[in-house]
């Protein structure tokens, strides 16, 4: 039973995501709407985009000084934990490539931290309704707690949209440029 006065709707906490586009907060923030995910960008950051030679977006990376994020989103089974599996996968990767790995817990449950002498890779996964969301930061050894804050940050705030049409499990959800973003990228690929 609760006891005293309700709080006032502004000393409540602001809803944290990673949010489904159907539970997404109408907050004000901006959001870069890459078509299956929607995130903030940071102020000074830089967007790299990785094509396939097929034309598809395969990646989009945010740039900082800190160092880089990349935020991704995955079809995955209603009913399936699919971080747990995707994790174990990527410390296999990572430990055959040399890597020094090791977990902890997190906010949304185990990370992967990968270090090398000159690199540390921070994996975090989040479960969702029918999509896994996956946010990478890599940066320097010096910078890596402030970078993994930083992406947990955008984690907080991203939006997944993941469709109704049936897609394999694991098939990474469509990244699409915003028209000004891709006329960028035509013409720097003609140039």
């Amino acid at each position: 039973m609760r006891h005293g006065p309700e709080p006032a709707e502004e000393d409540l906490d602001p809803p944290t995501g990673p949010f489904d586009v159907d539970d997404a907060p109408d907050d004000g923030i901006p959001r870069l709407d890459l078509g299956s995910v929607r995130f903030p960008v940071p102020d000074g950051a830089q967007l790299q985009v990785e094509v396939e030679q097929s034309g598809p977006v395969r990646a989009v990376h945010l740039l900082t000084s800190q160092g880089q994020f990349t935020i991704s989103a995955f079809a995955a089974p209603r009913s399936a934990r699919l971080w747990n599996e995707v994790r174990r996968e990527i410390i296999t990767q990572l430990e055959a490539g040399g890597a020094r790995v090791r977990e902890e817990g997190g906010e949304w449950g185990r990370e992967v931290i990968a270090s090398r002498p000159d690199l540390v890779l921070h994996f975090i996964g989040v479960n969702g309704p029918r999509w896994l969301l996956r946010g990478v930061a890599a940066g320097s050894v010096d910078n890596a707690p402030v970078l993994v804050e930083q992406l947990r940050e955008l984690l907080r705030h991203t939006v997944v949209v993941r469709g109704d049409e049936p897609m394999p499990v694991r098939a990474a959800l469509p990244l699409i440029l915003p028209e000004p973003l891709a006329d960028q990228l035509k013409q720097a690929a003609q140039g």
